[in-house]
């Protein structure tokens, strides 16, 4: 008797969009190509050409791999010894090799070429692209070249192994390798953000004074990437905060008491490390005089601040990109997606957000490559802190709303969003959360009047284009006369001279009509603030366009 034959088509798959994969992300971005561009990039750009390559090729595949096995802690060796270790999964340390290799800690410091912290911004950005997490120890090591530089004896042994351009991830003392990378311990458990309430303290083995040994004796709540080579800490000499560079391994070639006592498991960050460590007499040099630890290390907080900004700006950009991607490949009710009129409004809502975001962080990398200029120096210090509120903030919710475009399929950890979201509210959290950065600015504004003048002056050049702008300019400058109760409207503030300022980038340094759909969007007063609700006579289309990744399947 012959057997019945059942076929099963049930599971065929289509309406279902090939992934952004395997494509130059910097290539792909023309609207980080406009940019870099605007803000003077040298035109050999070969650096970030070959680096969106990666990115987009194999280094893509290594992100998923390093968030999928998340560090592990070993206290001990096999033999009982104590080592301290963090066991990377292998694509992790290919992350950061290919990163420090291209120049992602070192190209502002060693290149003579002027763009540089431009094309190193852009370099961070992408390298987001593919795994947020391990640009964490990228930032720190980068940013920590100005506060070691305090110290020229530490800095001299120190720097070229930091610049070197090379990545050894080894577990072994400093001084056998040739290249570095740099941590930071500052926040306890008692004071968070209020470094001043740190109990760690640190005596002298011998001398006192700069460049000094001392025993550092404490805890610390969070120490961001524990198998760095050294951690920028501060710790309490006397009564006064002090600025210390400590190492993993003593000079003898023992390990430095430096005890991890677990690590953080995170909403996000997850191919990065962060730990509770204990520090039971470990040896640190003292970067700069004693009592000086704020002013020290404050120089590599500004620039992990910076990187803050590039971060959220990548998430919200790859968000979109991501959400524009599929929506480009999937029909509903009859009609493409991406076709649809209000998913069209969201998605160019979307995409506007993150090039605002990209505009002024990059605008930061510019003023980073001319601090020889008293203007320039002054917008970093002034508007670093409303970019890193103002971003970090938006890319939560902004994150979201590209996951909910993208719909159930964005939800799994099978789809990139979804990291995505998890990511965003790290950066808004670290190195100071968004109360810290409405102190910092009215501190910065009240003490040093020169970069208020900066900072308007940044403003005033948008004037005469658009009347919204002009209004909300005014009632801005109007707000920053009125000292009544500044905390308290602090927020509020904040928020007004962030959309200003982006809104004066995008119109003195961006395309007209993107400016145009900025400023009706986000300074009309009758405007609505959750995304998808533009004014009907925005080109929403043709801003979508824009931002659609360019690779060769859709060239």
């Amino acid at each position: 008797m012959a057997q019945p034959v059942f076929h099963y088509d049930t599971h065929s798959v289509f309406n279902q969009p090939a992934p952004l994969a395997n494509y130059n992300v910097y290539s792909a971005d023309t609207i980080l190509q406009y940019w870099v561009n605007r803000f003077d990039a040298p035109s050999d750009q070969s650096l970030l050409q070959d680096f969106g390559h990666n990115i987009g090729h194999h280094l893509q595949e290594a992100g998923f791999l390093a968030n999928r096995h998340s560090p592990e802690f070993e206290p001990h060796n096999r033999f009982g010894h104590r080592v301290d270790e963090v066991i990377y999964h292998p694509a992790y340390h290919q992350l950061m090799e290919h990163a420090i290799r291209q120049g992602h800690c070192s190209l502002p410091w060693v290149s003579e070429q002027s763009g540089a912290h431009v094309v190193r911004g852009a370099m961070a950005y992408l390298h987001t692209h593919a795994d947020p997490g391990s640009g964490c120890p990228l930032t720190m090591t980068f940013a920590s070249v100005p506060a070691i530089s305090v110290q020229p004896d530490v800095a001299r042994r120190w720097l070229p192994k930091i610049l070197s351009g090379i990545y050894d991830g080894s577990n072994r003392p400093w001084y056998e390798k040739e290249g570095v990378t740099i941590g930071m311990a500052m926040t306890e458990k008692q004071g968070g953000s209020d470094v001043r309430a740190n109990t760690t303290t640190a005596i002298p083995v011998n001398e006192a004074g700069p460049g000094e040994c001392y025993a550092l004796t404490g805890h610390k709540w969070f120490c961001s990437a524990p198998m760095c080579d050294a951690f920028l800490v501060l710790a309490q000499t006397g009564s006064r905060l002090s600025c210390f560079l400590v190492p993993r391994w003593r000079e003898d070639g023992t390990k430095n008491p430096i005890h991890i006592q677990r690590l953080k498991d995170k909403l996000g960050n997850k191919s990065n490390a962060s730990s509770e460590i204990e520090f039971r007499e470990a040896h640190g040099w003292l970067l700069g005089e004693e009592g000086k630890g704020i002013n020290t290390i404050i120089q590599m907080v500004a620039l992990t601040r910076y990187d803050c900004m590039l971060g959220s700006s990548a998430l919200m950009a790859q968000a979109a990109k991501e959400a524009i991607w599929h929506t480009a490949g999937r029909e509903v009710f009859g009609k493409p997606l991406h076709e649809q009129p209000l998913m069209v409004n969201v998605l160019a809502d979307l995409a506007l957000e993150a090039e605002a975001a990209l505009a002024i962080s990059l605008r930061i990398s510019k003023a980073l490559d001319h601090q020889d200029d008293n203007h320039e120096a002054a917008l970093v210090r002034s508007a670093t802190a409303i970019g890193k509120y103002w971003i970090c903030k938006r890319a939560v919710q902004h994150t979201y709303e590209a996951m909910e475009c993208i719909g159930g399929v964005g939800y799994v950890e099978d789809n990139v969003t979804s990291r995505l979201y998890r990511e965003a509210p790290v950066n808004a959290i670290w190195e100071g959360s968004g109360n810290v950065q409405c102190l910092d600015l009215i501190r910065v504004l009240t003490r040093e009047p020169e970069t208020l003048e900066a900072l308007l002056a940044e403003l005033n050049k948008a004037k005469a284009h658009f009347s919204l702008y002009d209004d909300a300019l005014d009632a801005v400058k109007t707000d920053l006369i009125n000292t009544e109760n500044l905390e308290t409207r602090a927020r509020q503030l904040m928020e007004k001279l962030a959309i200003c300022w982006q809104a004066a980038t995008l119109i003195v340094y961006g395309e007209s009509w993107i400016a145009e759909a900025f400023v009706s969007s986000r300074l009309d007063p009758q405007q609505f603030h959750q995304y998808g609700t533009l004014p009907a006579n925005i080109d929403a289309q043709a801003i979508v366009q824009r931002a659609m990744p360019i690779t060769q399947e859709n060239k």
